[in-house]
């Protein structure tokens, strides 16, 4: 009987190297889009709502991606063809996003760089969920919590590159980090050009390292005797809609753990910045052109550079620990210390301490990044997998949607205006997640706890 090969620890990190440039690019964007859009007139209570362009992309995309990826067999493959393509839209994305004033003759520069924010998060999306269905397509059932937790890594360490970057160009490298009113200072310019070449070569590596398996070989591992032919001809892309109905329970139970996390986190990438600011440093979180602000946003970045550090170095160890004590326990036990770093960042004396609350996100950050796919993996059609994720990412998107409706009318009017109770909400929120996990029913782990 044909059976998947099981891989070597370097076979896996191949796998998934492509990643490292995605959450490079994507922690620029996360760690230093408000910072921008600020650069370029947004309020801060509006900073939300031109946020929310990224989660309605991912709504649309993600699942029409991982339908066509299912289907898609090509010299590249079943999946790389989709990170190839992600990598060079969202590099793109990347250069022109701080650079959108030189378009002003077009539209506003505000407008163009919330465009380019689109654009970028487009291209992620049709990047990332092929990569984590190629962890399912490429490796038996107990290697899938190691294959996700290598990628979590692989996250983690391109996070901290992309997050610290700016930082590092002022401080170590002496570029400035201060510009005239309406313009992106030159070290954010210079970190998301490296990100844009990073992205496209790592992403590379993953494409020329990697050999999927042939639909004749997957159809021999679904137990079928489909070929690519025969799946085109009995489905169409409307079938998303009825793959949603008969979603399995596992994943409807993944849903609302999703949602309360996706929830809190986007909070945290939005209002990071000027909570930070205001809060800890004293600032008016709408004078965003000083160079106070912009030290405080530089630090913004140091503090995603910890807690994604801390994330790919937890990583390592989620594997053991979900052996011994199943991955619902794990997930949930990460989640509740997650939570109490979002609310221990209310009552830090100052930005140094605000460390200490990182270590406690990053530690929930590599669980959300690979226990709920291991969990997930296990429950849904093999020969389904690439849309079954692409759907999974609809309650990762639609808690962003919300929060960036709602987001900014409650700092405003609830919160009177400190963006710190932003931080605060993420971690009742986590709290939350972290209940909720309990309820799931891991069908895989029945057979790897010990």
């Amino acid at each position: 009987m044909f059976q998947k090969r099981r891989l070597s620890f370097w076979e896996i990190w191949n796998l998934s190297f492509g990643f490292l440039g995605i959450q490079m690019g994507f922690a620029l964007q996360n760690a230093n889009a408000s910072r921008i859009l600020q650069s370029f007139g947004a309020d801060v209570h509006e900073l939300s709502w031109f946020w929310i362009v990224a989660p309605l992309t991912g709504l649309i995309v993600q699942p029409i991606v991982g339908y066509y990826s299912d289907r898609t067999w090509t010299r590249l493959g079943r999946r790389r063809p989709y990170f190839l393509f992600g990598a060079l839209l969202a590099s793109m994305g990347l250069v022109l996003m701080p650079n959108a004033d030189m378009f002003t003759a077009i539209m506003p520069s505000l407008w163009v760089g919330a465009g380019m924010l689109m654009i970028m998060d487009a291209s992620f999306n049709i990047a990332m969920e092929p990569f984590r269905a190629l962890i399912a397509d490429m490796l038996p059932s107990d290697q899938r919590t190691l294959g996700y937790s290598v990628q979590t890594v692989l996250i983690g360490i391109g996070a901290v590159i992309g997050s610290w970057l700016p930082y590092v160009l002022t401080n170590w490298v002496g570029i400035s980090n201060t510009a005239t009113a309406g313009e992106v200072p030159l070290n954010l310019l210079v970190s998301f050009v490296i990100g844009a070449l990073v992205l496209v070569a790592s992403v590379a590596i993953t494409v020329f390292t990697t050999k999927e398996y042939t639909p004749e070989e997957m159809a021999l591992l679904n137990k079928q005797d489909n070929t690519k032919e025969t799946i085109e001809e009995t489905s169409s892309l409307l079938d998303i809609f009825t793959d949603f109905a008969k979603m399995p329970i596992t994943m409807r139970q993944l849903s609302w753990v999703q949602f309360f996390s996706w929830f809190g986190l986007f909070g945290l990438w939005v209002f990071a910045t000027p909570a930070i600011a205001e809060h800890i440093y004293g600032l008016d979180p709408n004078n965003s052109q000083s160079t106070a602000y912009q030290n405080a946003g530089d630090w913004v970045g140091i503090l995603f550079g910890v807690y994604n550090g801390v994330s790919a170095i937890f990583a390592f160890f989620l594997p053991a620990i979900a052996k011994k004590v199943g991955r619902k326990k794990t997930h949930s036990i990460s989640l509740i210390i997650g939570a109490l770093g979002f609310l221990s960042i209310y009552i830090m004396p100052n930005e140094n301490w605000l460390i200490l609350s990182m270590l406690g996100i990053g530690i929930a950050w590599a669980s959300i990044l690979a226990m709920p796919y291991a969990i997930l993996a296990g429950a849904i059609p093999p020969q389904k997998m690439g849309v079954y994720m692409g759907i999974f990412n609809f309650f990762i998107v639609i808690p962003q949607i919300i929060n960036a409706l709602i987001g900014g009318p409650i700092v405003k009017y609830f919160y009177n205006g400190q963006p710190i109770y932003a931080l605060v909400t993420s971690g009742v929120a986590f709290l939350i997640a972290a209940l909720l996990v309990l309820k799931v029913e891991d069908i895989d782990d029945k057979e790897l706890v010990l």
